[in-house]
């Protein structure tokens, strides 16, 4: 007959520890990546202890450092995986077609990439301690630019442009894109559509009326 003391209590405790699975290596190390990612991006590295990354993962620190070996580890990991996240994002949507085409497709990778990895890029833009050792935010839209410079050369070589210019025109565009995205970040307003239909018009637009060889028309000119 079924009683209310102890044992009963402790056959269905016994029970529900014996269908606990325990987390392989390999998960505990995601585990710990999610956690302070999150972390990191709400509170930014300086803001964010081991102390709470364990206290989260349900782990002791000592499982942390056994991982990453520290804050600083586990911080460079994160930071590497999302900048290789949003480059693979904005290479692999360079596809191809009309110039225009390829400047939307751009934006749109970005954009996409504020809006379904926010936590990441949060973190992309924050400056960091340890940000010599992980690249930082500047680093990966240069590494991008220099995606973009090779189709911006042979726009520039079909329309008699210096083609040795690119490299610049590139670095502008993206940085454009990029710094709109930090203020899109938060404001969400205009639509996505929207802000990427007003990005390309002022670089195509730019780009469009183009002088082969710019002027100034103010007082500095040297």
């Amino acid at each position: 007959m079924a009683t209310d003391d102890g044992s009963t209590k402790g056959r269905h405790s016994g029970s529900t520890r014996r269908t606990r699975r325990r987390m392989t290596g390999k998960e505990r190390r995601e585990q710990l990546l999610d956690i302070g990612r999150a972390l990191f991006a709400e509170r930014g590295f300086e803001g964010t202890s081991v102390e709470e990354i364990a206290a989260k993962a349900g782990v002791s620190k000592p499982v942390v450092y056994e991982h990453f070996g520290g804050k600083e580890g586990l911080y460079a990991v994160v930071v590497d995986r999302e900048m290789r996240r949003l480059l693979d994002m904005v290479t692999g949507a360079l596809t191809g077609g009309h110039p225009r085409e390829l400047l939307e497709q751009a934006a749109f990778a970005l954009l996409d990439y504020i809006e379904q990895y926010t936590d990441g890029f949060r973190i992309l833009v924050r400056d960091s301690p340890v940000a010599q050792s992980t690249g930082n935010f500047a680093s990966l839209i240069s590494d991008i630019a220099t995606q973009v410079e090779d189709i911006l050369g042979l726009e520039f070589k079909a329309r008699g442009f210096d083609p040795k210019l690119a490299p610049l025109y590139a670095q502008a565009l993206v940085g454009m894109v990029a710094l709109t995205g930090q203020w899109w970040l938060n404001a969400r307003k205009p639509n996505k559509p929207e802000v990427a239909a007003h990005l390309v018009n002022l670089a195509w637009h730019g780009l469009d009326g183009l002088e082969p060889k710019p002027r100034l028309i103010g007082h500095r000119r040297s």
